[in-house]
């Protein structure tokens, strides 16, 4: 069995609760399809649950902001927690991010963190979904919205979010391919309240918490 994480996004108490259910449906490996930095103060602890396990990351558009130092140029918010998160993560944690890879295939997928023309920030929104005739199985995040779509026996999948949850559901969005090659979406709570402490003791503001509790975009 395969994990599937995406847009993690400095949310620790999310992404432990994660891998504690990925633990306990025996998953062997596990894969990040990229935006560990932004949003949530925890990106340190973040980078080292997946340094800890091996986890490889793909390339995110915050985990780029945060090693270039590029403005998002979208939105205020993404460029004050990356402001944060640049002035607290470690040297470690930094070098370990600038070695993400664009994308990944393997026997049984392809995968990225936005989409073919631009493999770290194209947003794919609707169907049809691209797909890869290759491995049968293409898989990116970056949207927040959980996906499985599937035409003439390809499957194109968005995990959903693990940190910061956009389809009107809180919980912690992941996905998993058993090993019949059969992908589907997982969800577990996790206690949003330690996020939003910890996101108001380094000064964020309301709004950068508060759409947690919804399971929606900052506003």
């Amino acid at each position: 069995m395969i994990g599937f994480l995406s847009d993690i996004h400095g949310n620790a108490a999310a992404l432990r609760a994660v891998l504690r259910e990925l633990d306990s449906m025996g998953c062997k490996s596990i894969y990040s399809l990229g935006d560990v930095a932004g949003y949530y103060p925890a990106v340190n602890e973040c980078c080292e649950l997946l340094r800890e396990r091996s986890i490889p990351n793909l390339m995110g558009n915050h985990d780029r902001y945060l090693l270039t130092g590029q403005s998002c140029g979208r939105s205020r918010s993404v460029d004050l927690a990356i402001a944060y998160q640049r002035s607290v993560i470690t040297e470690d944690n930094l070098i370990w991010l600038s070695e993400s890879a664009l994308t990944i295939r393997t026997e049984s997928f392809f995968a990225c963190h936005g989409g073919p023309e631009d493999p770290v920030d194209q947003y794919l929104l609707s169907p049809p979904f691209p797909l890869d005739t290759e491995t049968g199985l293409f898989l990116s995040g970056h949207t927040h919205i959980p996906v499985i779509w599937a035409e003439n026996g390809l499957v194109y999948c968005n995990p959903g979010a693990v940190g910061q949850p956009r389809d009107g559901n809180p919980q912690a969005s992941f996905a998993v391919l058993d090993d019949s090659g059969k992908i589907r979406i997982c969800r577990v709570e996790y206690p949003v309240d330690e996020t939003a402490e910890l996101s108001r003791a380094a000064g964020f503001f309301p709004a950068f918490y508060e759409c947690l509790y919804k399971g929606e975009k900052i506003t």
